[in-house]
């Protein structure tokens, strides 16, 4: 499910239906609009003039059959800053091959058994208290049907809510798995397209594709990235990311200008920290 609050520019919150073609009644603060769910069983919804003001609310979404809520949340048009985070091996430590990931992701959901990783909530809610009206958008190429799973773990260890823009689970035309470097690579386009004031700051790990996504987004969306942090991954989390012992994108091989966003790197949140503080400060020094 996928809703989009226009006028106050808000964001999406998604929740899956069971069945394709299902005919949804979608209440917004008394606004009520009929939709029908795609193919896929996923209903995306752009409500104008719904007079909610910024921050989390809940919508009703009825079938014929059944009646939920779903929370979204209202982005000010004043706000000028966001987080844009990674989840596997940024947020949360799986200690599996990146082959076994998505597998992990939508069967194996019991919480105990992954890992926060050190200090990257803290570095989220520093940069809250700083910014206190940014949204914080996750990003992960995990199944719908993880959703509340992921919301549970981010809520047990501290990181700030957010909506979370995951993935289909199963095959595609053109392979088994659908592509995490386009999901992400179409999230932040679209993040851009419907927040256009907003800079932010992206967040992710080196065990994949992120440095080069991050870099590309900076550079054919220019404006829209105020600093790029990625996390370091050890020898041995890069050998169950990728099966080698090296970073598998050179961070020194991307080409960045004068007008490039700021790159910072470092192994846990805690040591990003100072980091991104840094350049933040130096970038804007009239922040506190």
């Amino acid at each position: 499910m996928s809703i989009e609050l226009l006028s106050q520019r808000g964001w999406r919150n998604f929740l899956g239906l069971p069945a394709p073609g299902t005919e949804v009644v979608v209440d917004v603060n008394g606004e009520k609009i009929t939709v029908r769910a795609d193919r896929a069983g996923y209903v995306d919804v752009r409500v104008k003039n719904h007079g909610l003001q910024p921050g989390w609310h809940e919508v009703t979404l009825s079938t014929s059959g059944d009646t939920t809520t779903a929370k979204v949340i209202v982005v000010s048009r004043n706000t000028r800053f966001g987080i844009i985070s990674d989840i596997d091996d940024t947020v949360i430590s799986t200690s599996l091959p990146r082959s076994l990931i998505a597998a992990w992701n939508s069967f194996v959901l019991t919480e105990q058994a992954r890992k926060s990783i050190p200090g990257m909530a803290r570095m989220y809610q520093k940069l809250l208290k700083r910014h206190p009206d940014a949204p914080v958008v996750y990003v992960s190429t995990g199944a719908w049907n993880t959703y509340p799973f992921l919301v549970r773990f981010l809520a047990r260890h501290g990181y700030p809510q957010g909506p979370l823009l995951l993935t289909d689970w199963g095959p595609t035309n053109t392979g088994w798995f659908r592509s995490g470097v386009d999901h992400k690579r179409t999230a932040l386009r679209e993040l851009a397209r419907d927040f256009p004031n907003i800079e932010w700051v992206l967040v992710g790990d080196d065990g994949q594709h992120d440095i080069r996504i991050y870099s590309e987004f900076n550079e054919l969306q220019p404006g829209h990235t105020r600093a790029i942090a990625i996390r370091e991954l050890s020898t041995t989390q890069r050998m169950l990311a990728h099966g080698t012992t090296t970073v598998l994108e050179d961070r020194h091989r991307v080409q960045w200008t004068p007008e490039s966003a700021p790159l910072v790197h470092a192994p846990d949140g805690d040591q990003l920290t100072p980091l991104l503080d840094k350049v933040l400060d130096h970038e804007d020094p009239s922040e506190p």
